[in-house]
């Protein structure tokens, strides 16, 4: 797919000619990860930030945000629910918060690699490439980072630097697919500044870094950052819509059609109704069911309003199944790893044992 047929089908608003792209996708999802949606048990193990993001709720320069980090006992309660519910994955997901040591990150993960038969997704923000290389050490399976625009103007504003250190998150990605990380990355839907090119050439960039796992949400302002108080209307401003978000979701199929793609809970936010459903129906494969105490979900105020967050992880297990049987698929078992980086593991197996 070619740069001028992605603008095209970025600014296509026709209901009915999206018909169309939406069959592609979902054509290519079935042919390539199959009509089973895999489950990914998230884990918010705290919302501690040393990063100034100006879209994200839990930046460091918001006093009023009440703080927390679970226990190592509150965490391995969440990994036994999902053994529990039959999941393949937990995800564990916090701010970059440099409390979450190399040790305690390595021996937690090595606790739950012992124990359980999941797979573990690491989401800690922007790591050195030893604490990254020890966990993986640990037995982590993936680690997922969002590049969030291609457009290195716009993420600099969005994402001031700390002192003295330069973001390069794409090249972060492919040092931890060296180390063989299943990596996933993505970006928001409408950020002020993004144009139709900038979100062109993000899908663009999905193929060129061979991404295991997409995630895209559409961005949903946060009124107590500076970003969410910035005007949005541009000339070539691409819109924060569900419509534009699934559009974004079928081309990420289309261009890596062996990636998982989750439906994610931004869109269930715009949508409760339908919005997961929306997705399963349009590339996705992967949706990711809380397991958070209820008592800190309100906490991970990424953006306001967020969906689920009242809701027990057994609430939240039995609507996902109920959603996805509804549209006659079936819930995966095991890990669910991307078809793309198995076939790269058994190659890579493959050319080391040449080389013994």
């Amino acid at each position: 797919m070619d740069h001028a047929e992605i603008i095209r089908w970025l600014r296509e608003e026709d209901p009915e000619i999206l018909t169309e792209l939406w069959a592609r996708a979902d054509e290519v999802r079935r042919d390539n990860v199959g009509d089973q949606v895999h489950l990914r048990g998230l884990i918010e193990i705290g919302n501690h930030c040393v990063r100034r993001c100006g879209y994200c709720g839990l930046n460091a320069s918001r006093s009023d945000l009440q703080r927390y980090r679970m226990s190592r006992s509150e965490i391995l309660d969440c990994v036994a629910q999902a053994v529990e519910y039959g999941y393949g994955t937990v995800v564990i997901q916090a701010g970059e918060d440099p409390a979450w040591t190399a040790e305690f990150i390595g021996d937690l993960v090595a606790e739950i690699k012992s124990a359980t038969p999941l797979a573990v997704t690491l989401s800690l923000g922007e790591r050195s490439d030893e604490e990254l290389a020890g966990w993986r050490s640990a037995g982590a399976d993936r680690f997922l980072l969002r590049f969030e625009t291609s457009n290195r103007r716009l993420f600099d504003h969005i994402h001031p630097p700390l002192p003295g250190k330069r973001s390069d998150r794409e090249a972060m990605l492919l040092r931890m697919a060296d180390m063989g990380y299943e990596i996933g990355s993505g970006v928001m839907v409408g950020i002020p500044g993004q144009t139709y090119e900038d979100l062109a050439r993000d899908v663009e960039t999905f193929a060129r870094l061979d991404l295991d796992m997409i995630g895209l949400g559409p961005y949903i302002p946060h009124p107590d950052t500076p970003v969410g108080r910035e005007d949005s209307s541009g000339p070539d401003q691409t819109p924060a819509t569900e419509e534009l978000t699934y559009r974004v979701m079928a081309l990420a199929r289309l261009v890596c059609p062996l990636s998982n793609i989750p439906s994610t809970s931004a869109l269930a936010t715009l949508n409760l109704a339908e919005g997961r459903e929306l997705g399963l129906l349009r590339g996705a494969n992967v949706v990711m069911p809380n397991l958070t105490p209820q008592q800190y979900r309100p906490m991970y105020e990424i953006y306001p309003s967020k969906a689920c967050i009242r809701e027990t992880a057994q609430q939240c297990h039995s609507c996902m199944t109920r959603r996805i049987e509804s549209l006659g698929r079936s819930v995966g078992s095991g890990p669910g790893s991307s078809p793309g980086y198995t076939a790269r593991s058994i190659k890579a197996s493959g050319d080391a044992t040449c080389v013994r």
